[in-house]
Order: structure tokens, then C-alpha cells, then sequence
């Protein structure tokens, strides 16, 4: 008998290990953001923000901060060669109206997608996420957003020098509808052109999408301090809203 029990015993640790093992980890954090860097650019460009924006917004110190590596693919502009880039780009400097890499960026939003799931399968709700991206970045952030057919919300989302893409071929949910919006572009933009902006947020709001903060600032395709100010601050509304609680260190 005492052998039978022993037994037991041992199969009974193994299971709970094997257990252990094989779920996912819960995430601590209490929201997350995934942002893009842009074309010929790496992670390593933007990953700063993870520092940057909570020494403005101490709660930003609380989420999760996800920046994916773009593929290195043919870029038509740099005579096909190859450089790290989430779609192909056909028209430079980018106006109002270029061709579209369509099957480049619906591959780049279902990168977005399996973070998401990543992110929700760790506990991390997907109305806790936002989801921005520079130039390239925020190209596929708002198609991400906007074009998504899920259940929920996004948290937000953050274009910075983006710009719409497939504006003609999809139309928004009514979920979709209700993710807010923060879309800066510099004036001066020779790469992307400011005209972009409200260009993109007219058609954003023929698809009924009204919850958009657009700012604008005197800077070419770049980023500026004022930008990174009111992008922390919409990223804290959005996740925390009027939410006051901080972390216990």
C-alpha cells in the first residue's frame, strides 16, 4: 500500500508539473502597446518610447511594449532591393492616391493579429491594446485597426506620419467605429506628404470612425517632443482613462 501511494504521489507532482509547463503565463500588465517602426528601419528605432513615454506618463510604466521586426523584402522605390519593410512601396514621395501592396499589408496586419493574440492569451484584454506604428507603421496600424472584424475594440490607435491604405475596399465595423484615434503629422513631410492626414481622416469618417484627435507640428517626416508628449497622453486616456491607480512597488 505505502508503495501504491507513493506512486500516486509522484504521478500526481508530474501531472501538476507537466501542468505548469504547458500554460501560458499570465502577464502582470495592466494594458499594451504594439508599434511599428517604419520602412528601412528596425525595432531599435522606436523601442525608446518604452522609456521615453513613461517618464511623461508614469502609468505607461505598467504595459506591455511590443515592437515586431518587419521582413527584409524587394522595395520597388530602391530598384528591388531588399531592405526591412512591412509592404512594398510602388510611389515616392507618397501623396494622396499610391498604388497599394495589398497582399504586403494584409501579411503585415496578420502579424499584428498574432501579437494581439499573444497579448490577450497572456490576460492582457484587447480593449487594453493599442496598436501605432510610424510612417510604414502606422500605414498598417490603421488598416489594422480600422479593417479588423473582431468582437472588441482596440484600446486605440497611434498613426505617426502614416497614412491609409485599401481606403476603397473595406468598410469599418461598427466595433471598429468605436477605437479612438491619434494621427500627428509634421507639415513639412516630403516622404509621406501632410496632405495624407486629412485625406485619411476624411475617409476614416465616411466609414464612421469620429473618435480621432489629429495634431499637426512644424517637422518634416521625423518625430518631434510634442509629439511624444500628446502621444503619451492619449495612450494613458485611452488605457487608463480617469483610472488612477498605480502599481504597488
Amino acid at each position: 500500500r505505502d508503495l501504491a501511494t507513493a506512486f500516486s504521489s509522484s504521478l500526481f507532482v508530474l501531472f501538476r508539473a507537466v501542468l505548469a509547463m504547458s500554460s501560458f503565463p499570465v502577464s502582470q500588465d495592466r494594458g499594451a502597446c504594439i508599434f511599428l517602426h517604419g520602412l528601412g528601419d528596425s525595432p531599435a528605432g522606436w523601442s525608446s518610447l518604452q522609456h521615453q513615454l513613461p517618464k511623461i506618463k508614469p502609468r505607461l510604466a505598467e504595459i506591455a511594449w511590443i515592437f515586431p521586426p518587419a521582413p527584409a523584402i524587394p522595395i520597388s522605390i530602391n530598384g528591388g532591393a531588399r531592405m526591412p519593410g512591412w509592404f512594398d512601396i510602388y510611389d515616392w514621395p507618397i501623396g494622396v492616391g499610391p498604388k497599394d501592396d495589398a497582399k504586403g499589408q494584409n501579411a503585415a496586419v496578420d502579424v499584428v493579429e498574432k501579437e494581439i493574440d499573444k497579448l490577450t492569451a497572456a490576460g492582457i484584454d484587447r480593449s487594453k491594446i493599442v496598436v501605432g506604428g510610424f510612417s510604414q507603421g502606422g500605414a498598417i496600424a490603421l488598416l489594422a485597426a480600422f479593417k479588423s472584424q473582431a468582437d472588441k475594440p482596440l484600446a486605440g490607435c497611434a498613426a505617426l506620419s502614416g497614412w491609409l491604405t485599401q481606403a476603397d475596399q473595406w468598410q469599418a465595423s461598427e466595433v471598429a467605429k468605436q477605437t479612438p484615434l491619434f494621427w500627428a503629422h509634421g507639415t513639412h513631410d516630403d516622404k509621406v506628404l501632410f496632405e495624407q492626414q486629412k485625406h485619411g481622416m476624411v475617409e476614416l469618417m465616411k466609414k464612421g470612425v469620429n473618435h480621432i484627435e489629429a495634431k499637426r507640428y512644424p517637422m518634416g517626416h521625423s518625430s518631434a517632443p510634442e509629439e511624444l508628449v500628446a502621444l503619451a497622453e492619449f495612450l494613458d486616456r485611452v488605457m487608463f482613462g480617469k483610472d488612477e491607480k498605480t502599481s504597488e512597488l
